[in-house]
């Protein structure tokens, strides 16, 4: 399908830092036939100061007031874990995605053969970073939750001067909120992103159910990017606003069944409704007795559903003719 969805089961860190968990995830979103499944690849201490406290939504998720290092340090995968991970997607016949939060992430994905690299919205003021993921000159995502027209034209210009081709980066508009606000989503930017920047646009939902995703569709977005977990009751800063695996299979679907409402880029009538036309249509009928040689005139014609005859659309090539015969009323008009 040319115009196909590209659908991000976001793992992100609900594997709690356990592979195991990681490669369960991998399966629930191939039996959900997502596109991708993405993670999150960071080494905490290039990532975050180790007295940066948590963010609000983590701290109320997880009942603590740890820091964010240590939380980080606990989900934290290594490279055998995403070597792993690559594996098991391959053999599910799933795209592996992730975003790095780095420098050092950004050489070990590309060390693992990474084609596509999903930048994170923290990043998008990150210059040395996009600097360095520019230069790669692979197929880029950049996410761009709490940054405004500038900052996003400005990573956009840092991008493209580093190596990467304009073509080949898609923006996610996004709301960096956990869970987001249905009233903060502010969907209509995704056709106003593509209309400013003219390149594909998408989105990274964080919001919860399925309505955002499926609104997104239908306003053009070519990504959608999703949270899901295994169980939403597991510990972890996201699980709970993250789709379970039916919910997952459920956006799946509906996006898929949004795809085929939307159709293509063209207005025709379909062959299935040509076959009513001649019963919903209308054509001009005698509204009276009409006397050979009378002229026909909105007095003495008129439109009705009529078997067969002359359209409606003909009327004004009608009106002002001599009739060439007498017509009943309500008798289909002959010219």
């Amino acid at each position: 399908m040319k115009n196909k969805t590209i659908i991000i089961a976001e793992a992100g860190v609900n594997h709690n830092g356990n592979v195991d968990l990681a490669l369960k995830q991998v399966d629930i979103a191939s039996r959900c036939k997502a596109d991708y499944i993405k993670f999150q690849t960071y080494c905490s201490d290039d990532l975050v100061q180790k007295k940066v406290g948590l963010a609000g939504y983590q701290k109320k998720n997880l009942k603590s007031k740890s820091s964010q290092y240590k939380l980080l340090k606990r989900l934290e995968l290594s490279e055998t874990d995403h070597v792993k991970i690559i594996k098991r997607c391959k053999s599910k016949k799933i795209k592996f995605l992730s975003s790095p939060f780095d420098l050092k992430s950004i050489n070990l994905l590309k060390k693992l053969n990474l084609n596509l690299f999903k930048i994170p919205s923290g990043e998008i003021t990150n210059i040395p970073y996009l600097k360095k993921i520019g230069s790669l000159k692979k197929k880029i995502i950049l996410s761009t939750g709490m940054s405004t027209y500038e900052e996003i034209k400005q990573a956009i210009k840092i991008l493209i001067s580093s190596g990467t081709k304009k073509k080949n980066i898609t923006i996610l508009h996004c709301s960096s909120e956990y869970p987001a606000n249905k009233n903060n989503l502010n969907l209509l930017s995704i056709p106003l992103l593509k209309k400013k920047f003219k390149i594909d646009v998408g989105y990274s939902d964080h919001s919860l159910g399925l309505q955002a995703s499926l609104t997104a569709v239908a306003l053009g977005a070519r990504i959608i990017e999703k949270h899901f977990t295994i169980n939403k009751r597991l510990s972890g800063p996201d699980q709970k606003a993250s789709l379970s695996p039916n919910e997952l299979k459920s956006l799946v679907k509906g996006i898929r069944g949004v795809e085929t409402i939307l159709g293509k880029y063209i207005k025709k009538p379909y062959p299935a409704e040509l076959k009513n036309l001649k019963f919903i249509r209308k054509f001009i009928v005698a509204n009276k007795d009409i006397k050979k040689g009378e002229k026909f005139s909105k007095k003495n014609i008129t439109t009705k559903r009529a078997e067969v005859g002359i359209p409606a659309s003909k009327w004004n090539s009608v009106i002002g003719k001599k009739a060439k015969k007498k017509f009943l009323n309500d008798e289909n008009i002959k010219i």
